[in-house]
């Protein structure tokens, strides 16, 4: 017997802003910083564009966007090593992120 995936994975997506800020709102795992973990759920779940949004949206809401994840760097630090983060890491450097 074969297991059936919930749900389809969408690509491409165009998140408004109210779908955007959603992201605000996951819980993260014990241990893990919460601001990491939003900026990290947002990556993941987003394309650069719409990250952007989200990151806005994330200094409006008061969080920190120097965050330290569990390797022990910032967000924009874990992205800039990424080979597709450079939109990313751009967005996160425009909202002073080091």
């Amino acid at each position: 017997m074969s297991l059936r995936k919930d749900k389809e994975k969408v690509l491409g997506e165009i998140f408004d802003e109210a779908r955007i800020a959603t992201f605000l709102d996951y819980p993260a795992p014990a241990g893990i910083n919460a601001d990491y973990h939003l900026l990290e759920k947002a990556y993941r779940g987003m394309r650069g564009e719409n990250f952007g949004t989200f990151v806005k949206l994330f200094i409006e809401a008061g969080k920190d966007v120097n965050a330290i994840g569990p390797e022990g760097k910032t967000f924009l630090q874990v992205v800039k090593a990424h080979r597709n983060g450079e939109e990313y890491a751009v967005a996160l450097e425009a909202v002073g992120a080091k």
